[in-house]
């Protein structure tokens, strides 16, 4: 049976920041926000000199991003205060953002919004154990994302390829972005993740990897402590 990944495991602690908050960035692009982990929503800048098509255009594709993110972070049951939608079941909203972002993808191919829809939609089908599906979805949106998002999406296709037993893939992912940081995969995140994918079969360097981030102030430490917890014959 498929190893089962939900949305939560693919954000980490401190590292990640919660998608609730992602509608308020996508709406405020211009401000550049150092974040970890988990997806924040669309961060393409509108770039002096542009054509006002090509602007209005943008604009569409960030209102269409945000409306899908607002379904898929949407309330299941009685809607809360704040909330504008809900649905009556986990289900029903699935399907829902599910189309939001298919739809988003498929109309705007190759733009920084299709990208972030694709890792959503990745995040989905992992959440379901549709562990192919996923990678597929996460491999699309590394190769077409910014330099941002393309570490966010292959971070979370090296914890796709550790539910497949593909450890050597994923540390060869994670060894990269940690020699490659970006602001939404930090080198210490991805040092943590490492050293997790290495435990079972070589406990020693897992441990060489998270010592030196028990000192660090905050969520790292937090998050190195908890890892060297979870190794084997702790």
């Amino acid at each position: 049976m498929a190893a089962r990944i939900t949305r939560k495991e693919l954000k980490t602690d401190k590292f990640a920041v919660e998608v609730e908050h992602t509608v308020d960035f996508v709406t405020q692009h211009r401000r550049e926000l150092v974040l970890y982990g988990s997806i924040a929503g669309g961060v393409v800048l509108l770039a002096l000199g542009l054509y006002f098509y090509m602007g209005h255009q943008h604009n569409l594709r960030e209102q269409a991003l945000a409306a899908a993110i607002q379904t898929q972070e949407s309330p299941v049951g009685a809607p809360s205060q704040g909330a504008l939608m809900s649905f009556p079941t986990e289900d029903a909203k699935r399907a829902a953002a599910t189309k939001a972002f298919s739809d988003l993808a498929a109309k705007y191919p190759g733009t920084g919004e299709a990208a972030v829809s694709k890792y959503y939609l990745g995040a989905i089908a992992a959440d379901q154990s549709k562990l192919a599906e996923a990678q597929k979805l996460f491999q699309d949106a590394a190769d077409t994302g910014d330099k941002n998002y393309a570490a966010l999406a292959r971070f979370s296709l090296a914890q796709v390829y550790v539910a497949e037993n593909r450890p050597a893939d994923a540390e060869k992912i994670l060894r990269d972005l940690i020699a490659h940081p970006s602001v939404f995969v930090s080198k210490e995140q991805a040092t943590i993740e490492l050293a997790k994918v290495l435990a079972p079969m070589k406990p020693a360097e897992a441990k060489k990897l998270l010592d030196p981030l028990r000192a660090q102030p905050g969520a790292v430490s937090q998050a190195a402590i908890g890892a060297l917890g979870d190794q084997p014959g702790q």
